[in-house]
């Protein structure tokens, strides 16, 4: 679920890194140990390479201090969103389906806590995925984290 931070950062550099050439994959901000981060993910078809990082991160830079949303000090990170990524909104989802899918959840399902599976629903409750033979519906507040699969 996105914070209001993450909402208000989306809204204000979504048109600037759409007009740089990049699709706003998300928008991250989170506390590890005692650090904040603001974490920029951006995406291009072509893939990202670190001079798009940095063509993003100049450009949105001073709109993040102007804007002011963040009172705390935080580290900004623009990064690509990496062979692995995570789904967290209604649009990863849906670009999702069809394809394979973890799954890690809060408390057990069939005694497992993680499900590798094709993702074949998604709505804004609930997704369902088919783990071998058995299609399994998961409550949307139940799942820690999901993520695509890239098979090597």
């Amino acid at each position: 679920m996105a914070s209001n931070i993450e909402t208000k950062v989306e809204q204000l550099l979504e048109k600037i890194i759409v007009d740089l050439g990049y699709d706003l994959y998300d928008v991250r901000y989170e506390k590890e140990a005692k650090d904040y981060y603001l974490r920029i993910i951006i995406d291009k078809p072509a893939g990202i390479d670190i001079n798009d990082c940095e063509t993003v991160n100049n450009a949105i830079n001073d709109i993040l201090d102007e804007a002011d949303y963040i009172k705390d000090q935080y580290f900004l990170e623009v990064s690509s969103p990496g062979l692995e990524r995570i789904l967290r909104k209604e649009k990863h989802f849906l670009s999702q389906i069809g394809k394979e899918v973890s799954v890690k959840l809060f408390k057990p399902i069939n005694k497992q806590k993680e499900l590798i599976g094709i993702l074949e629903e998604y709505n804004n409750t609930e997704l369902t995925i088919k783990v071998d033979d058995e299609t399994i519906k998961i409550n949307l507040k139940d799942i820690a984290l999901v993520k695509t699969i890239f098979n090597w």
